[in-house]
């Protein structure tokens, strides 16, 4: 099987398992969300739009640091988890950003044992 094919097999996969949980339909962004939240660890909270958009750069920094993007330094006051950007992300057209943010996807669920 080609990559693009295991790629797409396993996107499916992580719907598919996300799916009763979360609803159908879940695109790239809804999964960023669910990473995001799942990495604030904080349950259900009410969010408003910068809450939201600092939920999907979560996700994002969670998934970009295993290739050295970003490191962890910490949770602040609040106990939202904070990185340091260590190297510029690279200019990506959109179907390279997906991919790179399926890939890493992947990986995330993989080492959460939702896949394998």
């Amino acid at each position: 099987m080609s990559r693009k094919s295991d790629l797409a097999v396993s996107w499916k996969e992580i719907q598919d398992k996300l799916e009763p949980q979360f609803g159908g339909d879940l695109d790239i962004q809804a999964v960023l969300f669910i990473i995001g939240v799942q990495e604030l660890g904080k349950g259900y909270v009410k969010l408003d739009k910068e809450d939201k958009v600092n939920v999907m750069h979560i996700a994002i920094c969670t998934l970009l640091e295993p290739y050295g993007f970003y490191e962890y330094i910490g949770r602040d006051a609040d106990l939202w988890p904070h990185w340091k950007a260590l190297k510029p992300l690279p200019n990506l057209k959109a179907g390279e950003q997906n991919r790179l943010l399926l890939e890493a996807m992947m990986e995330y669920f993989r080492k959460e044992g939702l896949i394998e």
